[in-house]
């Protein structure tokens, strides 16, 4: 298959989905995901608003999002079980997706972007856990 460059709406929107099509599917992430999200349709759109800002600076996504937010709720809400391993399975596959379909700098860019983002996450995950 042939690589291509990231260019337009229509590349994330793949990217996102063959992405999540793997991690609805993984054996650690899958149940987490599929546990949290009610609406697959709805959040592929969300996800793929979000990676068209990151990637593109289009979309409707500007000032949307508050991933800190988002996954302290959900470490929350399966009892701060998220760890480092979860992260490194996430980046794992984002990374083994963007290779196989897509080159170039905006490829690059969704894979040191994810990378320093999967490390933000974590670190705020952890500190809002409760001590003790």
């Amino acid at each position: 298959m042939n690589r291509i460059p990231i260019q337009s709406r229509r590349e994330v929107d793949f990217l996102v989905r063959r992405f999540y099509d793997q991690v609805r599917k993984h054996d650690l992430l899958g149940p987490i995901f599929n546990q949290i999200v009610e609406d697959w349709d709805h959040h592929l759109v969300h996800l793929s608003d979000f990676w068209e800002m990151i990637l593109l600076q289009t979309g409707p996504g500007r000032g949307k999002f508050n991933p800190t937010k988002v996954h302290r709720e959900v470490d929350a809400a399966i009892s701060h079980q998220i760890d480092q391993v979860h992260f490194g399975n996430w980046l794992e596959l984002w990374f083994g997706t963007v290779d196989r379909y897509f080159e170039g700098e905006n490829a690059d860019y969704a894979k040191e972007h994810a990378r320093r983002m999967a490390h933000m996450l974590f670190m705020r995950i952890w500190e809002a856990r409760p001590k003790g």
